[in-house]
């Protein structure tokens, strides 16, 4: 089964994409050059990355001593995709981009993600490089960024440490400057940098020339101390080789060294680094500390870096997507071709009857439907996303505000709701597979595990649950909420006109009603512990909401679309949806309205 329908249904027919060609900033495109973007992708990735997800997943990373060493397959997809653009797909012309719009190489990039999701690390250095665009010097887009998008150089996003893990307010990586003259540097104020980074994704690797790390650490405040908590981290452009103001290596490596790699559940394919910063492994002029240059300004290294964290968790909520949907893809094709049982009739089973394909069980098609409007309803909400994205760069500035006050509602479920959901998905592949499921010989044991780890990914769950509870709905006095609130409404007036559709939109009424009603309950007290003791619940609710009206208005397109065997799939995975979904968030949100703190104040040794 092919993503392309899907895909070219979401984009054309339900987002309307091609009308974006009327704004100056994509007038050169049209839904010709659209489709010939899709069709490249799809043909690398068919090419070059499909074949060896599950090469890459038994020949992990490995460290010689000098370099890591990884399969030649991942050097092929690593430059096939560079050759091919998408690194700056949406970037302007001046940047050597093609001025894309970002729905369209969101939608292009998912064919990567459903062939192999741990072979590229393309998301890390388009975020580093569009951080850079940003909160970047001129000299610092020309060198790092530039280079990131043209292939040479790769990026990376260095947060967490072994200590801290999520909490940056306790990470010890410090930057002092470097020298009497640190602000003369044609790079940015240059610092030296001591410290340990962990988690830290193709950290160490041999892919591209060089490595661009952005890299949080604390620096001394006007007194000559250290700020407590996230107001004193400032954020540095680490090279792994030193450069000079045109962006040529020097020859001379920087005092960042592989401690490690972590050999994780999934994503094999994926260097995974723990980096000692300044231990004097590779001493710059004779000197320990890595060499540093500042991003922005001192001790907004946190806002700096929610630029490129804000696009890594929509980038794992879709990575998540394509994991889900490829399990799906399996389990169908197997529930397809595997006989096995037979139809229970009046009087029981008749055993002289050839057995069935197990997709005639009910339950399997139980199964397959579900996984089917998990993942195709997150893929919608992925691309509404990407969408929202474009509104916020090209549209009026009300409507300019509008998405950017919507994207902050919603990506911490983008991230989260797929990371859940399409892993319950990949769940029920193995389900389908039966005992085969287990096994190597079938991918879908392959794709839950790499699914397992989106839910860590760019933050946990209760991470996430807290920014939405706790941040999301109530800033700027709920404006983001009541924006939301106004599109679900909008999708429900529609539906409420097409008698198929009117219980569905009754009970998304409902469903929004409820979801309103909790958050008030929860923050009744005024007291965050009493209201963020069951955020994640919150969240469940929440995006099983936004699910629902996602589900909705695609139900709308789709409800006018010629009949077909692809219509009456899309009716049915809606349907599904709001019939075995939606009910399920009256019981999350009454420990939520309820303030239930079952939780929070049992006593550890109770446990």
């Amino acid at each position: 089964m092919s993503l392309r329908p899907t895909v070219d249904f979401l984009l054309y027919d339900w987002l309307d994409v091609p009308s974006l060609s009327e704004r100056e900033r994509f007038a050169d495109h049209s839904r010709e050059t659209f489709d010939a973007v899709l069709d490249t992708c799809e043909r690398i990735a068919r090419e070059k990355y499909a074949p060896f997800n599950r090469l890459v997943d038994t020949q992990e990373p490995q460290f010689d001593g000098e370099k890591v060493i990884l399969p030649q397959a991942t050097h092929e997809a690593n430059r096939a995709y560079a050759e091919s653009g998408m690194l700056s797909a949406a970037q302007d012309y001046e940047e050597g981009g093609m001025q894309l719009p970002y729905t369209i190489e969101a939608a292009a990039n998912g064919f990567f993600g459903l062939a192999s999701v741990s072979i590229g690390s393309s998301l890390l250095t388009k975020g580093n490089a569009n951080l850079l665009l940003v909160h970047g010097t001129e000299v610092q887009k020309a060198v790092f960024a530039r280079n990131e998008f043209n292939g040479r150089f790769s990026g990376t996003m260095c947060l967490s440490e072994p200590q801290a893990g999520s909490s940056l307010s306790d990470i010890t990586t410090r930057a002092v400057p470097d020298g009497a003259d640190f602000e003369a540097d044609p790079l940015g104020a240059r610092y030296r940098l001591k410290g340990n980074k962990m988690w830290i994704s193709a950290g160490e690797h041999e892919l591209t020339e060089n490595i661009v790390h952005l890299v949080l650490a604390k620096t001394p405040g006007p007194d000559g101390k250290l700020i407590p908590g996230t107001r004193g981290i400032s954020l540095f452009i680490v090279p792994k080789k030193m450069v000079d103001a045109q962006g040529q290596l020097t020859g001379v490596r920087n005092d960042v060294a592989l401690a490690g790699l972590n050999h994780k559940l999934g994503w094999r394919g994926t260097t995974n680094t723990l980096l000692n910063f300044g231990e004097g492994k590779f001493p710059v002029n004779g000197e320990a500390g890595a060499v540093g240059y500042l991003v922005g300004r001192p001790h907004e290294g946190l806002r700096c870096m929610f630029h490129m964290m804000n696009e890594a968790r929509i980038g794992v909520g879709t990575a998540a997507v394509m994991l889900g949907l490829a399990g799906y893809y399996a389990s169908l094709d197997y529930a397809k071709n595997r006989p096995q049982g037979r139809p229970v009739g009046p009087a029981g089973k008749d055993p002289t009857q050839p057995p069935v394909r197990i997709i005639e069980h009910a339950d399997v098609k139980r199964m397959l439907l579900a996984q089917k409007s998990y993942g195709e309803g997150a893929l919608a909400l992925e691309l509404y996303c990407a969408r929202l994205v474009d509104e916020q760069h090209t549209g009026t500035p009300e409507a300019a505000d509008d998405a950017r006050l919507l994207l902050e509602v919603l990506t911490p479920i983008a991230k989260s709701w797929p990371s859940e959901w399409c892993l319950e998905a990949n769940s029920l592949a193995i389900q389908i597979h039966g005992g085969y499921g287990y096994t190597r010989d079938f991918p879908v044991e392959q794709y839950w595990r790499d699914n397992r780890l989106n839910m860590i990914h760019e933050g946990t769950h209760g991470i996430q649950a807290t920014d939405l509870l706790g941040r999301k709905v109530l800033m700027e006095n709920g404006k983001g909420l009541q924006l939301l609130a106004g599109r679900i409404n909008g999708t429900i007036e529609r539906a409420m006109q097409v008698p198929e559709l009117a219980a569905h939109a009754n009970a998304l009424g409902q469903a929004l009603a409820q979801v309103g009603g909790a958050t008030k309950a929860a923050w009744a007290t005024g007291e965050p512990t009493d209201a963020l003791a069951n955020a994640v619940p919150y969240m469940q609710a929440f995006g099983h909401t936004v699910l629902a009206w996602i589900w909705l208005d695609v139900a709308l397109s789709a409800h006018m679309a010629t009949e077909g065997a692809a219509r009456t799939g899309r009716l049915a995975a809606m349907r599904f949806f709001f019939h075995y979904e939606l009910p399920k968030i009256g019981a999350w949100l009454q420990v939520v309205s309820s303030r239930d703190q079952t939780c929070a104040s049992l006593p550890e040794e109770a446990f």
